[in-house]
């Protein structure tokens, strides 16, 4: 199993933090959008395409609109009682999870990877709360999409990620 990116949310959709593990594979063969190095999207076959590669809070805009419509998609579909939980593609899967606080966990992986719905809420509940909410000197809410900046909670997110997925 292969995680390329984490991304979180808080409830007012600001991305708050960001971290890319790997880099998702390219195939000449498909034009779907990708990401690459540098916190970016661009199509399959690069520059032939004539598509810019996406700013890092344009990538995250990205991921948010879709987590955001694919939800309410879920939700008017299925009702009140179904819940958005992660979605495949060709090239890599979605996993979601949001908190009672409206906090949203987003994972890219590869397709192989099985639902990881617990280890986003293990990241939120035992990294998260521990190292960000539970700090006196985090700032309750992130105006303006000022993230997370904790050592702490990235040493642990970097040590849980190789306990769960070792290479």
């Amino acid at each position: 199993m292969v995680i390329y990116s984490f991304y979180i949310f808080d409830r007012h959709s600001e991305c708050i933090y960001t971290k890319k593990w790997s880099q998702r594979p390219t195939s000449a063969s498909t034009k779907s959008l990708r990401p690459q190095s540098g916190s970016s999207f661009t199509s399959g076959d690069g520059a032939a395409s004539g598509r810019k590669a996406l700013s890092k809070e344009d990538d995250a805009k990205l991921i948010f609109g879709t987590v955001f419509s694919l939800r309410n998609m879920v939700n008017r579909i299925g009702g009140d009682d179904n819940t958005f939980l992660s979605y495949r593609t060709g090239e890599y899967k979605l996993h979601y999870y949001e908190t009672p606080t409206r906090m949203k966990f987003v994972m890219l992986t590869d397709t192989k990877t099985n639902n990881l719905r617990i280890v986003l809420h293990q990241i939120w509940a035992n990294l998260f709360v521990e190292f960000v909410v539970k700090n006196p000197l985090s700032p309750v809410e992130h105006p303006g999409g000022v993230g997370v900046a904790n050592e702490l909670f990235e040493m642990g997110l970097d040590s849980f990620i190789k306990s769960v997925f070792p290479s």
